[in-house]
């Protein structure tokens, strides 16, 4: 088949799923149970899109063995019944989930311990690395029924993805009716500004939340944008190295007039070192505007590295770097900018909803909602 028809597979198994959302494709119970478990596995999304390549593979090539997914881009000749399923998980299922908003991993699953490791067959004799093992097994189990006939890949396809439509509009609405009891609780005093770095607190306290930090640092900024004469340029990908993005930092600060970037925030959830500081200073030698490189860290600062990066200013000729506590830079600036504390919590609020999985998942941002809608009510 030509390689636009992967992408007509996938589309067409979307249409097919919408059309039956309230019935399962899978005839067979116990083998429905295990697609629904890999599918819907709260704990590691990388299942579900390792099973839309696998399966998009053997529809595409019905004569390959799906349980050969090698993590080369193409099988090679002595391979002629293998694929490659990172090809077919990068080049179709990664477009195919990103526009139609599943949840599923957004890194490939190929790069995952249980399948980047060796080429092997995924038959069940095997005991993937990785957690949890339910899912692991489960996968091979499904494998094994689509090669020897038991269903057919494009049934499971087409299950898959209806489970996958079904998590995502549910997940839609448990955020709107969250953000509808907030909208109708509010009272008429806002959150004082200490109120609001307890909630901020709170919800950096919690489990996965490394990119929580970097939305602080944007929301402060889009807040108070035009008071500052400034604006956010851009958040790179939470999983992207700076080296990879051209970006000096997680986030970069232009003029309202121009694109140039005046200042850069590099956030950490762990210790800055020296050699932090150094490899900052190598950033900046290689851009000519910026004028302020702010570390913003989650963890107790140094006095040594606190005083060496203020050792740097006049070897920068007037750049400066700084570190600060993530907590301590959101406390001064809703004092600073006491008005805008609410819009503040609205940016923030906006960006943590509008964050891939991959970044803050599903868990975090109900969370936040909560703690809000908490706050609020004064608890």
């Amino acid at each position: 088949m030509a390689n636009d028809s992967c992408s007509k597979i996938l589309e067409g198994a979307y249409q097919a799923a919408e059309d039956h959302l309230k019935e399962s494709f899978v005839s067979d119970t116990e083998l429905a149970g295990k697609v629904r478990s890999v599918a819907l596995c709260p704990s590691n999304r990388a299942g579900a899109r390792f099973l839309l390549a696998a399966t998009l593979a053997k529809i595409d090539k019905p004569n390959v063995d799906i349980r050969k997914p090698f993590i080369q881009a193409y099988p090679n000749e002595e391979k002629a019944d293998a694929y490659g399923g990172r090809h077919y998980d990068e080049q179709y299922v990664f477009d195919f989930i990103t526009q139609r908003k599943l949840p599923c991993s957004s890194t490939t699953a190929f790069l995952t311990p249980a399948f980047r490791t060796k080429n092997i067959v995924l038959d069940l004799s095997q005991n993937l690395r990785g957690r949890p093992v339910e899912l692991y097994r489960a996968i091979l189990e499904i494998l094994d029924a689509i090669q020897s006939g038991k269903v057919s890949a494009a049934t499971v396809l087409n299950e898959l993805v209806r489970l996958l439509i079904i998590e995502r509009d549910e997940r839609q609405e448990r955020l709107q009716t969250l953000k509808r009891q907030l909208q109708e609780e509010a009272g008429e005093l806002p959150l004082s500004s200490e109120e609001t770095v307890r909630l901020i607190e709170q919800h950096l306290a919690l489990k996965h939340s490394s990119r929580l930090p970097v939305l602080v640092v944007a929301a402060a900024y889009r807040a108070a944008s035009d008071k500052l004469g400034e604006k956010v340029l851009r958040l790179h990908a939470h999983t992207a190295a700076d080296r990879q993005t051209g970006a000096l930092g997680d986030v970069e600060i232009t003029l309202l007039s121009d694109n140039k970037v005046v200042t850069t925030y590099e956030i950490k959830d762990k210790p800055v070192t020296t050699g932090d500081i150094d490899i900052a200073i190598r950033k900046i030698a290689d851009s000519a505007e910026v004028q302020n490189y702010i570390f913003v860290t989650t963890a107790r600062i140094d006095p040594a590295v606190h005083e060496y990066a203020n050792q740097q200013y006049r070897e920068l000729g007037g750049v400066e770097i700084a570190v600060l506590d993530c907590v301590g830079f959101l406390r001064h600036f809703l004092h600073l900018f006491h008005r805008l504390r609410t819009s503040f919590l609205d940016e923030y609020q906006e960006l943590v909803l509008s964050q891939p999985e991959s970044a803050v998942n599903q868990a975090l941002k109900e969370a936040f909602l909560a703690l809000r809608r908490a706050a609020q009510a004064g608890e």
